[in-house]
């Protein structure tokens, strides 16, 4: 595992769009890249977009959603893919034949289709406060679960509310890359910034693997790279 501290969130936007740069540069054949929505990697791609907008030799980058949520009515695309789209894939004009979808019509195929795509070279992660990564939330998913189908209990549809107006618009499940799934990926790359995340990050880089907190498990891949801002570290 290789941590990184940045001095501030600016400063963590453009280490964690070098890397994935890195990937995209590192060879002429089809790279494979699974990335975050929310709030955390906002500043990754205002970094990134410029990089790779109207970039033809970068058409060799594919780009996956790892989790996602429906909507019952409002939208046609699930709120992850939904984000993505506002934060990179339109603003960087990724081509949609590059852009492929997980949701809950083809997540029984997600793994099958990433192992003949020749797998994910790399994955950009958040971590929730409670632990969480991806759809792996605390007593959702098990050490064994491969792309997965998560039942919503009413806990877990009140931590979904924010997403959105009507709660009536909750679904009863949503769909996530388990733990075989994300550590299959070739490189892991966690990112954390502010101080709501020093405590969890603290956690995370001290306590033991357990299921009470599911990112712990990403400190067994062999190729983990986790970048966090100073106020993020603030706790170790």
């Amino acid at each position: 595992m290789k941590i990184i501290v940045t001095k501030d969130y600016a400063e963590l936007g453009k280490v964690v769009s070098q890397q994935l740069l890195g990937h995209m540069f590192t060879k002429n054949s089809r790279v494979n890249l699974a990335i975050t929505a929310g709030k955390t990697p906002e500043e990754v791609y205002r970094h990134l977009v410029p990089e790779v907008k109207r970039k033809n030799y970068l058409n060799h980058v594919h780009y996956y959603n790892f989790d996602e949520i429906p909507h019952k009515k409002l939208m046609k695309e699930g709120i992850t893919t939904t984000d993505l789209r506002s934060l990179y894939f339109q603003p960087a004009e990724i081509a949609e034949t590059h852009i492929h979808v997980l949701d809950e019509t083809n997540y029984q195929e997600q793994d099958l289709r990433l192992a003949q795509a020749g797998g994910l070279d790399a994955i950009l992660l958040g971590i929730g406060e409670d632990g969480h990564y991806c759809g792996n939330l605390p007593g959702t998913t098990t050490i064994n679960d491969y792309t997965t189908k998560v039942p919503c209990d009413e806990e877990m549809k009140q931590q979904l509310q924010g997403h959105f107006e009507d709660s009536a618009d909750i679904p009863d499940a949503y769909v996530t890359m388990g733990p075989k799934s994300i550590m299959a990926a070739k490189h892991l790359i966690l990112i954390a910034n502010g101080k709501r995340k020093a405590e969890i990050m603290r956690r995370f880089l001290q306590e033991e693997i357990s299921a009470a907190l599911p990112a712990s498990i990403l400190k067994l891949h062999g190729n983990l790279t986790v970048i966090m801002d100073q106020e993020a570290a603030s706790k170790l």
